[in-house]
């Protein structure tokens, strides 16, 4: 590893994260003045390696999602862990105007189309590795109006959650003693969101399943009350790829989160949703829940870690929904961007509206999102509070 580093320190390495097969072949043939290659699986593995072993970094290049964890999320996180400012390249198959404004604001150096091509990479990374620092000497970063929470909402925020963990500590700690007597695994779970400006955030969750709950499902097939082996459908394996995963390289995008396991959310929400509605694969008193985890579900306590959340300041108590990564993604027009001008909730207007007036297209609801973030206040929070009380840590899929 010494003598590979010493090599690398001559010319430098350009850092490769998340890259297919299809990509990486393309890099491979591209001439970047004798700079090292290297591979990286994803943005955690960069920023432990960069800072354990002093890597000479000179560049970036990863492909992803623009709003995923090795999009734009990930020059804003080695930017808040203070890593050397090198240009950071994206490969992406989605980009359109708005999604090429969130880039440079987050402060990638160029974008591709996935699978890029060969002359261009070639010459717009070398170009940019060799004039990195004088152009970010002599170019003022744009000044950019980023949603503030007010004052009075961000002290509510804090009172009312603070107090909420202090008051429900005690029932919490029951539920994770008998969350553990129960079966082994970790007691929460995160998956990855977009709030506020696009700013991605860890949404964290009280565990509600058996740790190897995808490797029991195909053992259950036979307890399908629809009787068909054919349609079941598939559980959220992060091995088992969508048309989207597919379509930027050979890893799962949109995964959830649990100390060292890992499930795709997109097929998790899937699933959920063929369970929810007219399923083909339905299970009585699914045995791959636990049994305090159907007690959490039926009473929306598996969401009480929000708070903690909204304590950070990664929400609000009232607010436009989070989404996730896959979903934020493809509101970047201006008809649906404004949604995330305003902040991230627990709760909020369209919720509210649909209690009051049931089923609700996802277009009202985008509407109900922009009319929040054009019209909220904290005087208008309080009354959808008020309004919201019964069911305030409601369920994601209300």
């Amino acid at each position: 590893m010494n003598s590979n580093l010493q090599e690398a320190g001559k010319t430098g390495v350009i850092a490769l994260v998340n890259v297919d097969e299809q990509v990486y072949g393309i890099l491979n043939q591209c001439d970047f003045g004798g700079a090292q290659l290297m591979l990286f699986k994803n943005g955690y593995e960069l920023g432990d390696q960069w800072g354990n072993t002093n890597l000479p970094v000179i560049a970036i290049i990863s492909q992803s999602e623009v709003i995923g964890p090795e999009g734009i999320y990930l020059p804003k996180t080695l930017q808040k862990n203070k890593f050397p400012d090198v240009p950071y390249f994206l490969i992406s198959n989605k980009i359109n105007e708005n999604l090429n404004e969130l880039c440079i604001h987050a402060g990638v150096a160029d974008i591709f189309n996935y699978p890029g091509k060969k002359e261009q990479i070639e010459t717009r990374v070398n170009f940019l590795i060799k004039y990195w620092k004088s152009m970010q000497d002599k170019v003022r970063p744009e000044k950019i109006t980023v949603y503030k929470v007010p004052l009075p909402k961000r002290i509510f925020d804090i009172l009312f959650s603070g107090l909420a963990i202090i008051i429900l500590s005690p029932l919490l700690l029951l539920i994770i003693l008998f969350m553990k007597i129960e079966s082994r695994g970790p007691v929460f779970y995160y998956s990855l969101r977009v709030g506020t400006g696009y700013r991605i955030f860890k949404f964290f969750k009280l565990r509600t399943m058996y740790v190897n709950a995808d490797k029991r499902l195909k053992d259950l097939a036979h307890l399908n009350q629809y009787g068909s082996k054919e349609n079941t459908p598939v559980w959220a394996d992060a091995n088992i790829l969508c048309d989207e995963c597919v379509k930027n390289g050979t890893k799962c995008q949109h995964l959830l989160y649990a100390d060292k396991n890992s499930w795709c959310e997109k097929n998790y929400l899937n699933y959920r949703k063929s369970l929810s509605g007219a399923a083909f694969f339905k299970l009585k008193n699914d045995p791959r829940i636990t049994r305090i985890g159907r007690i959490l579900r039926n009473t929306s306590i598996d969401e009480l870690p929000q708070l903690w959340n909204v304590l950070k300041g990664d929400m609000s108590i009232v607010g436009n929904r989070p989404l996730p990564l896959y979903e934020a993604e493809k509101l970047t027009t201006d008809k649906y961007a404004l949604r995330f001008r305003a902040p991230a909730g627990i709760t909020g207007l369209w919720q509210v509206e649909k209690r009051e007036k049931g089923n609700m297209s996802e277009e009202e609801r985008l509407m109900l999102d922009n009319i929040y973030a054009e019209n909220n206040s904290f005087a208008k929070d309080i009354k959808l509070i008020l309004k919201t009380i019964p069911a305030l840590f409601q369920k994601e899929s209300v």
